[in-house]
């Protein structure tokens, strides 16, 4: 049985934080939820590294956990 949720959705875990998000959404569609579309993003899916060619064919499954999902430009700034 599958953890997914009665709605059709599944929870991720984004640095740490919950997000709901469609069942059968891609990393890119989570990159472009969280208005980063088009911006250099680093994203690390359950620890492995996801090459930004692969966002939109990497489907999102419940209890996914990505990381450090911040241009990096955002993160060089943050310590400002």
């Amino acid at each position: 049985m599958s953890n997914e949720s009665i709605s059709g959705e599944i929870v991720v875990t984004v640095n740490g934080k919950d997000h709901q998000l469609p069942s059968g959404s891609t990393a890119h569609d989570l990159v472009a939820s969280l208005g980063l579309e088009g911006r250099p993003v680093a994203v690390e899916l359950n620890e492995h590294v996801v090459p930004r060619v692969e966002l939109t064919g990497r489907v999102l499954h419940q209890d996914d956990r990505l990381e450090d999902m911040r241009s990096p430009h955002d993160a060089r700034n943050c310590f400002r």
